[in-house]
């Protein structure tokens, strides 16, 4: 089963000290990568100055059980081009209040727009429906 969590626009972009910054909508995370962990995503409520801008686009954040093709984690896909897509897996989910850390994997599994999953998607909320309903097949 997959089941859309959210959806919205993002931006990743880079400060002069070379920090990338992920904004899903108006929430910012800091993207670093420990040497080794791997790569993390950071909660971040300070105001930060940008020096350029990497990306933006939609993004879509997916749970997935019991999909024989898909890892059985929450998936974060990012818009890099028309109709392009970039995966991620999130062990733990997004990052929030309680825990501000996550780690984030590049994957090669896609949901969005693969029509391999059409038809399989199951979306959380009414609002989200709505607003899918308006986006263009």
């Amino acid at each position: 089963m997959i089941t859309i969590e959210k959806i919205g626009r993002y931006k990743l972009v880079e400060t002069k000290e070379n920090t990338k910054l992920l904004y899903l909508d108006n929430q910012a995370y800091a993207w670093i990568m420990p040497k080794t962990i791997g790569e993390i995503l950071v909660v971040t409520h300070r105001e930060h100055q940008f020096d350029t801008m990497l990306s933006t686009g939609e993004y879509c954040v997916y749970d997935v059980e019991d999909e024989p093709d898909l890892t059985d984690l929450e998936h974060l896909e990012l818009q890099i081009g028309m109709h392009e897509w970039q995966g991620y897996l999130l062990p733990t989910g997004i990052p929030n209040q309680q825990k501000k850390r996550s780690r984030i994997i590049s994957t090669n599994q896609i949901i969005t727009e693969n029509p391999m999953y059409r038809g399989n998607v199951l979306l959380r909320s009414k609002f989200l429906t709505k607003i899918l309903k308006h986006q263009p097949a």
